[in-house]
């Protein structure tokens, strides 16, 4: 998902409504309330730009390690395979909705919608009966998905923090490639999560998404500026490969699985993208465009990046680079950007639960339920963090749990439901139900593998864990 900001969410629905508050509207990443395109409908240059920032995220910084668990062949060769399903999923999802709105005479039908109503006309009789529960599910594996990001996110800057602090007596003005010394870190990454949590609480108690997107544009222009830092450092003197082998072993590719589908998290937002162009037929064009260089930056950042640091790969690529001002500034200025995106990635779980929670009270309690929600959905953010202090691994574990469902398993069954009935072909049948069960294995062997990981004693070389470095 997108560490570029959220300010879409905002942005697309106030095209029809400037002055709506979040408490009025869902802005969750599936747009639960978007307005019909019209006048003031997003242009293609507009919505390409949306597109890449819902699918340039925290995930990114992960693909150099993602392409080491894969092997320096196999991992770019599926990456781009996993990049080509993902986005064919992402059509497969505009042409059901399109034909459930033409069917249902409706503007518009969110994921959660489409997924509901396509239950509503299946033959199965208890389907159709428990057809909102494709509502809810799809709701559910995002706040998951979210909340996971949001995780990860505790995770990011508490590494980056902890290396910026406890390598500042050491940190020069040169900058050479760092070499690692198994020195035991001054403070437990835990302490610097616990430090950051209360200015996170602070910073969701703001619900105005106008001042949201003031943030984000901060977030965008110090990860633009971060990227262009770090491509230019890893392209420069990469040792030849020669050492590093092209397959790895088949339980890591498990773990690359989970991280590559977690980058590709852009699913939920082709439907409201579309919906609010001022041209929506032209939006296939700008989708191929934007994901093909998406597909293309991952690619080249996961390969160059595993080749420049090899056998050293962190979990973050932030946390090889350089021990010198200018990289430290680097992470400053990505940690500073996932910071101000925390609060742009909350507000999608946030509007789908705390509008259920304050319904349950008297207006007086109304206010008080909503910060406690909020404060509690961040504690519970921090406390994940803390039970399980792997990005690589926690990166992998929401990606295998709910994105692989999200953009890869519903989908691939959203068609078979709607258009079986409609004498679909034997050969998109058997590529729908192959699509279903590979996101459902690499689901339950992804997780399986994650979870396996974390039981195991933290080995360094290969934990985020920092430590200390020269």
């Amino acid at each position: 998902m997108s560490l570029l900001g959220r300010d879409y969410n905002s942005e697309l629905n106030s095209l029809d409504n400037r002055s709506q508050s979040p408490s009025e509207s869902s802005s969750s990443i599936t747009s639960e309330n978007v307005h019909p395109a019209g006048e003031a409908g997003l242009s293609m240059m507009q919505t390409l730009i949306h597109l890449l920032k819902c699918n340039i995220g925290t995930g990114l910084l992960g693909l150099p390690l993602a392409i080491k668990n894969a092997g320096l062949l196999v991992g770019p060769v599926s990456l781009l395979a996993i990049g080509v399903l993902t986005v064919h999923c992402m059509v497969i999802l505009l042409n059901c909705a399109q034909h459930l709105s033409q069917r249902l005479q409706k503007t518009f039908v969110n994921y959660g919608e489409a997924t509901m109503y396509s239950l509503e006309t299946c033959p199965n009789t208890w389907l159709r009966t428990h057809a909102v529960w494709g509502k809810y599910t799809v709701s559910f594996l995002l706040i998951i998905t979210q909340l996971g990001f949001c995780s990860v996110y505790f995770m990011f800057m508490a590494d980056n923090l902890q290396q910026m602090v406890e390598e500042a007596h050491v940190t020069s003005n040169i900058c050479q490639p760092r070499e690692i010394l198994a020195l035991t870190p001054i403070l437990d990454i835990r302490f610097y999560m616990l430090t950051i949590l209360p200015f996170l609480i602070l910073l969701v108690f703001i619900q105005n998404l106008k001042v949201l997107s003031v943030f984000s544009t901060l977030a965008n222009i110090t990860t633009v500026g971060s990227m262009a830092l770090i491509f230019e450092y890893i392209m420069q003197g990469i040792p030849y490969p020669s050492n590093l082998p092209l397959m790895a072993n088949w339980k890591t590719f498990l773990l690359f699985f989970g991280t590559a589908i977690f980058t590709f998290e852009g699913v939920g937002m082709v439907l409201p993208l579309k919906n609010q162009m001022k041209h929506p037929q032209q939006f296939s064009f700008v989708l191929y465009l934007g994901m093909s260089i998406v597909i293309i930056l991952y690619i080249f950042l996961g390969t160059l990046g595993y080749m420049k640091f090899g056998s050293d790969t962190q979990a973050s690529i932030t946390l090889n680079l350089p021990n010198c001002w200018l990289y430290q500034s680097v992470k400053l200025m990505y940690s500073i950007g996932i910071f101000f995106t925390y609060a742009l990635q909350f507000h999608v779980p946030a509007e789908i639960i705390i509008p259920f929670a304050v319904s349950q009270v008297s207006e007086s309690w109304a206010l008080f339920v909503d910060l406690s929600v909020r404060s509690g959905l961040v504690c519970l953010t921090c406390v994940s963090a803390i039970l399980i202090p792997r990005l690589d691994l926690v990166i992998s574990l929401v990606g295998s749990v709910s994105s692989s469902a999200l953009a890869l398993i519903i989908p691939a069954l959203l068609e078979i439901v709607i258009f079986y009935s409609e004498d679909m072909s034997c050969v998109t049948l058997a590529k729908d139900i192959m699509i279903s069960i590979l996101g459902l294995l690499g689901c339950i062997f992804g997780t399986y593998q994650a979870l396996y990981e974390l039981t195991q004693p933290i080995n360094h070389s290969m934990a985020n864990s920092t430590g200390v470095y020269a």
